[in-house]
């Protein structure tokens, strides 16, 4: 890999997990389209952490994902599980057979409207049959195959929105999407629901040499692989599916980072006692079995709380969304997460996935908590110093893993970044001769105003800051969710028209204690089930005895962070 970059290899485990891989893939490849672009940053973050080269059977260079993927039969829409880049040989091979032959086909998907516009903008289909894609990013291909002009960008309506695939933008590689035909997506039969269901499914020898094969395929071609980087649903039977994927990363590739994502998403379903009593026992059994496996777990969520008793979606003060679409919650996720990663993506002086890791799971905290600001609040006209100060004392950040109120909570370690700030504005511009404000007025480099402001939130924290020129790219097919902010991401006093291309955001991934009252909430909600109620559950493959100690596990991990411990 040119450049030595620490390579990532990216799991996606579930439908949820696709939607906020599909919004995290879209930003990384409108970053790759603005590489080029004068008024940006050149080069803070790597792409070559994330992304592979290649190329085609008929000589074409390609630039994908370093993606595997898993999801249900009926999830894909009209997105094709070999991709759409390389022709495969095997898939034209003549069929032996002289006999009689019956083909049973499945009736295509209708493409969505927004995709069939981003194939026409993104490359042509050729007499081959072949889609032959337009030039890699960063001079990494050869010259664009068309000249025609890109039309302007359309926002797929939420009604169009049926699957992830649906909005996915960027061209995948054939060993990436990995389809568990066992289960169905839709439906109320053959559905994947429960932990032990998912972890049977890597028990199986097909599916477990099947995602075997691809691991060895793409951490073979690394030089510097770093770790993995794992997206799984928590509220379903995917739960199960990470943990012994993670398991089996654990086992073959020691001493690699492994940071575990796991994603829940929108509200409980009021008056839908099976759904929500799965999703309780498939997150329990998920973040113990996880953390067992990886190097650090941290779980994201707009809900309000891991247990039974759903608090209120969080709250943005400057973005409008629907708590109960996926594509809307997704796309905030993918903003956070695309800022949570930064450190381990940085093109200088990176924090590997594993020191990112050592550095907040000190004392068995492996599960962490995220939290964001998005967009960051950065008027026309003020400094860096002077936002931070209008902040206050209050925690900065809306929390995004169902931890409920931060208040009165305590952060033992923490990795914050802060991205898309311009470098005039990260100091403030005093009239020589005026008396500072603040100590953080006072400070001569960003860099030195974000750790002050850290410290003095903080006293006594250990903290990791990164404070990055690169905002982040919001653009279609990422949903209208801005009430009040420029082109730029900048907030206004007033509302301004137009669509929002990039915006800053604050991100911080903590050790905190609100974990403690949450995981005993959770242990606590568990030792109230009548379990003979949930049968079908248990029959998936999980004793009793696993319930007792998923609870003793538990009040253990919760332990780890009683305040004043």
């Amino acid at each position: 890999m040119a450049g030595g970059a620490r390579e990532v290899l990216t799991l996606q485990l579930g439908h949820f997990a696709g939607f906020v891989g599909a919004h995290w893939w879209n930003q990384q490849d409108a970053a790759l389209g603005r590489a080029t672009d004068a008024k940006e940053p050149p080069g803070e973050l790597c792409p070559d952490v994330l992304y592979r080269t290649g190329r085609t059977l008929h000589g074409q260079e390609t630039y994908t994902p370093r993606l595997i993927l898993m999801d249900l039969k009926g999830s894909l829409s009209s997105l094709k599980e070999e991709g759409g880049l390389y022709k495969d040989k095997q898939l034209d091979a003549a069929i032996a057979w002289q006999g009689k032959l019956t083909t049973h086909k499945e009736e295509l998907y209708p493409k969505n409207p927004y995709l069939q516009d981003f194939l026409s903008a993104e490359g042509v289909l050729c007499s081959d049959g072949v889609w032959r894609v337009k030039s890699i990013p960063n001079d990494k291909g050869p010259p664009p195959l068309t000249t025609s002009t890109t039309p302007t960008p359309l926002i797929p309506t939420e009604g169009s929105i049926r699957v992830w695939s649906d909005f996915l933008r960027v061209h995948l590689h054939p060993r990436s999407i990995c389809m568990i035909q066992k289960y169905n997506h839709d439906g109320e039969a053959g559905r994947l629901e429960a932990f032990g269901q998912g972890e049977g499914v890597l028990k199986e020898p097909k599916y477990q040499e099947e995602l075997e094969d691809r691991l060895h395929f793409y951490v073979e071609e690394c030089d510097y692989l770093q770790g993995f980087q794992i997206l799984c649903d928590l509220h379903d039977g995917f739960s199960g599916v990470g943990a012994k994927a993670a398991e089996m990363l654990q086992d073959e590739y020691s001493g690699r980072g492994i940071i575990t994502w796991g994603l829940l998403p929108g509200p409980y379903h009021r008056g839908e006692a099976r759904r929500n009593i799965y999703r309780l026992l498939n997150t329990a059994f998920g973040l113990v079995h996880l953390t067992a496996h990886s190097s650090l777990v941290c779980p994201l969520s707009l809900d309000g709380s891991l247990g039974l008793r759903p608090g209120p979606p969080v709250n943005f003060p400057y973005l409008h969304y629907d708590a109960t679409l996926p594509f809307h919650c997704s796309a905030i996720l993918a903003t956070a997460l695309d800022t949570f990663t930064a450190p381990y993506r940085l093109c200088s002086s990176p924090v590997s996935m594993v020191q990112l890791a050592d550095m907040l799971s000190f004392c068995g905290k492996k599960v962490v908590t995220a939290g964001a600001t998005i967009p960051f609040p950065l008027a026309p006209g003020q400094s860096l110093p002077d936002s931070l100060m209008q902040l206050g004392g209050a925690t900065p950040w809306t929390p995004l893993s169902a931890c409920g109120d931060l208040s009165g909570t305590r952060c033992f370690a923490q990795s914050v970044v802060l991205r898309g700030i311009d470098r005039a504005c990260h100091t403030s511009q005093l009239t020589p001769g005026t008396p500072p404000p603040s100590s953080l007025h006072a400070c001569t480099t960003g860099e030195e105003v974000l750790a002050q402001y850290l410290q003095q939130q903080q006293p006594r924290v250990m903290s990791s800051s990164h404070l990055l020129l690169t905002p982040c790219r919001v653009v279609p097919p990422y949903p209208h969710l801005f009430s009040s902010c420029s082109p730029l991401g900048m907030v206004p006093d007033g509302s301004l028209k137009g669509a929002v291309e990039s915006i800053p955001v604050f991100g911080a991934l903590c050790s905190s204690s609100s974990l403690h009252r949450a995981l005993e909430a959770l242990a606590g909600d568990l030792t109230k089930l009548d379990l003979r109620r949930w049968a079908s559950f248990m029959d998936a493959g999980v004793e009793h005895d696993d319930v007792a100690e998923l609870l003793q596990e538990l009040r253990s991990l919760a332990q780890c962070y009683q305040d004043g411990d």
